[in-house]
């Protein structure tokens, strides 16, 4: 999915949800996406019932964190230290993981850097920055 519409990313999601359930096999990126999805519970409910959530709009104004949005942003992260890509991301997690002591709290920690870099990029109508990026997870490491 190089640069999929709203739409698509849901029902990716939803159905890879979908085939978790009855037990039908799992394709490429669904596998990565499964386990994102197994490590978030409080999202199985939103994902058992696309009619009520395909459409739905989430506002941070309101304090609600889009699903589908958090989701993918474990995705990405994923899809990142699997490739090692940007070169160090690997090494940089884990270091991360073993600081905070958990495996989630690093993702999340790295998820708000990899927001922030992206944030940035549009505001500045700059490419991504992958020395910013690291900068912001540098920032959760020790001296």
């Amino acid at each position: 999915m190089f640069n999929p519409s709203r739409d698509q990313v849901r029902q990716f999601f939803f159905g890879v949800w979908d085939k978790y359930r009855n037990k039908q096999p799992l394709e490429g990126a669904e596998t990565l996406a499964l386990t994102v999805i197994l490590d978030h519970p409080e999202y199985h409910g939103v994902l058992e019932t696309p009619d009520r959530y395909q459409d739905r709009d989430y506002l941070p104004e309101h304090g609600e964190t889009n699903p589908f949005l958090h989701l993918s942003m474990h995705l990405a992260l994923a899809e990142q230290i699997s490739i090692d890509q940007p070169p160090g991301i690997r090494d940089v997690l884990e270091q991360l993981s073993n600081k905070l002591g958990e495996r989630m709290a690093a993702e999340h920690a790295a998820i708000d850097c990899l927001a922030e870099m992206i944030w940035q990029a549009q505001r500045q109508g700059t490419a991504y920055d992958a020395g910013l990026y690291f900068e912001c997870l540098k920032k959760g490491l020790p001296g």
